[in-house]
């Protein structure tokens, strides 16, 4: 997968690095942390950062890829819950016939077609929530849904959140599945259209180099049917190798392990760029 460097990190309303003992001026905001302007780098520290509206604008499996390990920090009154990304689902919009926006616009999936870096939350057959993170370009309806993730902080929240509806049987399968994941953040239908760059009750912090593309694997998405759910065509499932939180489902075929440095978005561009080329020949 192609790499851009990161951009300089920028400075919000006074200089981060200030000494300790130095007072900023009477009235000035406090200094921001600063934050990601691209896609991460490939290798190195494992820091976790707060994202601009830019990261987002790249193809959908760029961004599923990037969500992976990724912190999703939670505030509500309750107290705040921060979860670990380990499993994502990608979706391409009016090409993907799995995709909610697959048949266009409509007043359920408006928050696809809108500004990236917004949490996209439906809810499912009209009993979970299912939380989804849009990105690419505005009006491509591109979303990436969170499947399953580690709580790393607030798990009693998160637990008592989750034994509303049911038992929990150990701490693994605390957000292991979507719907799992919405409720142990709480997240409602209320949070539609939520922006993750404010910090206001959402906040998103991506690592500042991506995970190892041989820690990653890829394999179909679960519970699609029809052309979405063909393996070789749309292997849009990530997750991290060997982490327990991972969803059970592996699909009717075995999950491709990536080694080396090859992507998944490597290996799906190519399986297309074939496919295209055979097309043009016949």
């Amino acid at each position: 997968m192609p790499r851009e460097a990161l951009a300089p990190p920028r400075q919000h309303h006074g200089d981060v690095h200030q000494r300790p003992h130095e007072t900023p001026p009477a009235g000035a905001p406090a200094p921001r942390r600063p934050t990601l302007e691209g896609p991460p780098a490939a290798s190195g520290a494992e820091g976790r950062l707060p994202v601009s509206r830019r990261w987002f604008v790249r193809p959908v499996l760029d961004v599923a890829h990037g969500l992976l390990d990724a912190h999703l920090v939670r505030t509500t009154p309750d107290g705040r819950v921060t979860l670990r990304v380990t499993e994502v689902e990608a979706y391409a919009g009016e090409t993907d016939p799995a995709s909610h926006a697959f048949r266009g616009l409509s007043r359920r999936n408006a928050t696809m077609f809108g500004p990236p870096g917004r949490l996209y939350v439906y809810r499912h057959m009209g009993l979970h929530h299912c939380a989804n993170v849009v990105g690419a370009e505005e009006g491509t309806a591109r979303a990436v849904l969170l499947r399953a993730g580690e709580v790393v902080e607030g798990a009693d929240l998160a637990t008592a959140r989750r034994q509303v509806r049911g038992v929990v049987r150990s701490p693994v399968d605390l957000a292991r599945g979507p719907a799992r994941l919405a409720d142990a953040l709480g997240l409602t239908l209320a949070d539609d259209g939520a922006d993750l760059l404010t910090g206001e009750g959402l906040e998103l912090l991506v690592r500042e180099h991506a995970v190892p593309a041989g820690a990653v694997e890829t394999g179909p998405r679960v519970g699609v049917g029809a052309a979405g759910a063909d393996p070789e065509r749309f292997p849009w499932r990530l997750w991290l190798a060997g982490d327990p939180t991972v969803s059970q489902f592996r699909g009717p075929s075995q999950p491709r392990r990536r080694t080396g440095q090859t992507s998944a978005v490597d290996l799906v561009r190519g399986r297309e760029a074939r496919r295209s080329s055979g097309e043009q020949r016949s």
